[in-house]
């Protein structure tokens, strides 16, 4: 552990708009998340010499006044292998002053954390070490791959979470799913909440008193014993197309969390060892700018999908 400066720091344009605890998350990536609000709490943070909330809203040329804290070792909290620097810059489908799309491989977590030493997002802000502003628009599981979009400033945030609460954005996901999905059966609507196990892991299930969750599904061909949909989410939340499959009665293959071992084992005979989610389409309007992307499935899926006979 080593222990830090007092540090002062002024705001940006490209900054503004951000909450105390986010900005100072962000930036003291090797501090503990208590200490953060612990800090803010005594009045040890300061926004131009005043106290501040965790809630508080940034704007820009307000100095930060940021206490000694302690911070662990950046080499030791987070070691990226070059393997993943490698396949996160070959996975960059668009980059400009405003925003980065990438067609996040499987097994990359969006971001460290609940064991995970590194995400996507750690490893972006050390591809890009001069740029001050980098920031998660919305997340994938570490096991679905496909497109994500990251903000290089806070207006593009926030622009861009105002389409999300809306329906200013397309998202779409390829899905081999088990068995026969029925062609009427276009939209799931059931309410989903989180809970948690006895080992301490959280999953997600339908409930009366869980959050609206609507989604809108597309059968794209049919195959033995499977059949290759898309999945179209009208809300956004965890594991939320995952869910909806599952209680329509036809999860996805090789999802660990919600299909039986029996399932497990069906998947794997056919080659396929990671989640068959991926999300293959994104468009939007920004700024008064049509921005339209798609990421092919990985050879893995497709040799899958060639190796199960269509009916």
């Amino acid at each position: 552990m080593t222990k830090t400066s007092v540090q002062f720091i002024t705001l940006s344009e490209e900054e503004s708009g951000q909450r105390l605890d986010n900005f100072l998350l962000r930036i003291l990536s090797g501090v503990p998340k208590t200490r953060i609000y612990k800090a803010i709490r005594k009045g040890e943070v300061r926004i131009n010499k005043g106290r501040a909330k965790p809630e508080t809203k940034l704007v820009a040329g307000d100095l930060v006044r940021i206490p000694p804290l302690d911070v662990a070792d950046v080499k030791a909290a987070a070691s990226i292998p070059d393997r993943w620097f490698r396949r996160i810059e070959q996975s960059i489908v668009y980059d400009d002053k405003d925003l980065i799309v990438l067609n996040k491989p499987t097994g990359l977590a969006v971001h460290g954390g609940s064991g995970v030493t590194f995400g996507l997002i750690e490893s972006l802000r050390q591809l890009y070490p001069n740029q001050r502003y980098l920031e998660l628009v919305h997340r994938l599981d570490r096991d679905t791959s496909g497109l994500i979009m990251i903000a290089k400033r806070a207006s593009t945030l926030r622009e861009l979470h105002q389409l999300l609460r809306g329906d200013g954005v397309d998202k779409r996901y390829l899905a081999l799913v088990h068995g026969k999905w029925p062609s009427y059966r276009v939209r799931v609507e059931a309410s989903l909440e989180k809970t948690g196990l006895s080992s301490g892991e959280r999953i997600v299930r339908v409930s009366a008193e869980g959050r609206r969750s609507v989604t809108d599904f597309k059968v794209l061909e049919r195959l033995t014993g499977a059949t290759l949909i898309e999945a179209k989410p009208i809300t956004g939340r965890t594991h939320q197309i995952r869910v909806h499959a599952q209680h329509a009665g036809h999860p996805i293959m090789a999802d660990s969390k919600y299909t039986t071992e029996e399932q497990l084992a069906l998947a794997k005979s056919i080659g396929l060892k990671r989640l068959f989610l991926h999300a293959h389409r994104l468009s939007f309007k920004l700024d008064g700018k049509r921005y339209s992307f798609e990421a092919p499935m990985d050879d893995e899926l497709k040799r899958v999908c060639d190796a199960i006979t269509p009916t």
